[in-house]
């Protein structure tokens, strides 16, 4: 069987990009009409990124659970389900819309801006922008609060093994889960801390980018919350191609987090660690300078499956579809699931007992 050739998950920062977040109308019409534009992701972004090469021009996407069942007749990959809003004392990270999701990057905002014109002009009347996001890279890879992001993202082999779906799903493998949120950021109650304080709330030094020693981070830091060890000690990743957007005028200056995981419980349980605390009540501190404004979980196809889309059945409309009560979790792994194995004989982060609520 030949391997699966993942969509552009892996491909490295660029100084431009766009996010697009998409719901869908629900006719049977538009579904037949998305899945073809999902068969021709590839074929228009070749068409538009050939023209310009050195731009370096990806595109991926990503499918919501909701939108998963009313596309495809193949169940949904086995850790797909709606975004799980989480709660804690003080903040909140909200569930939004989105049924379908685009990821465009390259050197040059033109390309994206052209691919996202040809996108959203073939899902007229079948999909909606919910979302639109422009991200730009910053100065050293600098989000609006001054600091370094994405220091600790994966690179080499482990940047895949991060990533990519593997034999736990075997049907899915090579795809991919993406979570995405937009924060807003208080930047004159940031600017009016000292330095020594922002460096506490995210853990590192704001200059230089290194990591503050363990005996001096704060237990509510962000680096802190965000580093995810299993009861064995292993400790899991993701890749973050976070971007930072704003308009002056309008004193609108944010990050859009952008994550991706072969297991989306990863990036649940740092949130759960962000918002609720660890311990509960002890929530990141970065929060109280950052809202969370949207808040979705998307599975990234391999290129193999999208161009198969168009072949595909949509579901009629009026089937049953789960909500986004607990009938979700009959998608999910269960504690009396069997663990994952992941390559490296550890287990996928979703079926720890008791790590990930």
């Amino acid at each position: 069987m030949p391997t699966p050739t993942p969509q552009a998950v892996l491909a490295p920062l660029t100084e431009a990009a766009i996010f697009l977040t998409y719901t869908l109308d629900g006719s049977e019409d538009g579904a037949a009409t998305v899945r073809a534009l999902l068969a021709d992701v590839g074929g228009l972004r070749r068409s538009v990124g050939f023209r310009i090469p050195e731009g370096e021009l990806t595109c991926v996407v990503g499918i919501g659970a909701h939108a998963w069942d009313r596309l495809f007749a193949a169940p949904r990959p086995a850790l797909l389900h709606p975004f799980r809003e989480v709660t804690g004392a003080r903040h909140h990270a909200p569930a939004t819309p989105g049924d379908l999701f685009v990821h465009l990057r390259a050197h040059r905002m033109d390309l994206c801006f052209e691919l996202a014109q040809h996108l959203t002009d073939r899902l007229a009347g079948a999909a909606s922008v919910v979302d639109e996001v422009h991200g730009f890279r910053s100065f050293d890879q600098r989000d609006m609060l001054g600091f370094v992001d994405g220091t600790e993202n994966p690179e080499g082999d482990e940047r895949a093994a991060a990533v990519l779906i593997g034999a736990e799903d075997p049907s899915y493998a090579g795809g991919s889960y993406v979570v995405t949120q937009k924060y807003l950021h208080d930047l004159t109650g940031w600017n009016a801390l000292s330095v020594e304080e922002q460096e506490l709330a995210i853990g590192r030094t704001k200059l230089s980018d290194v990591e503050l020693p363990d005996d001096v981070k704060p237990s509510n830091s962000h680096v802190t919350l965000n580093t995810i060890v299993d009861e064995d000690g292993v400790e899991h990743d993701i890749v973050r191609d976070n971007m930072p957007f704003g308009r002056v005028g309008a004193g609108e200056f944010g990050t859009y987090f952008i994550g991706y995981a072969r297991d989306p419980g990863i990036i649940e349980q740092m949130l759960e660690n962000m918002f609720v605390g660890k311990p509960p009540g002890d929530h990141d501190r970065i929060l109280d300078f950052s809202t969370a404004v949207t808040g979705t979980l998307f599975f990234v196809p391999t290129v193999d499956l999208l161009d198969a889309a168009a072949d595909d059945e949509p579901v009629p409309v009026g089937t049953a579809v789960p909500s986004d009560s607990s009938s979700d979790s009959s998608s999910d792994s269960s504690p009396d699931s069997p663990p994952d194995a992941l390559p490296d004989g550890s287990l996928a982060i979703g079926s720890l007992k008791g790590d990930l609520g």
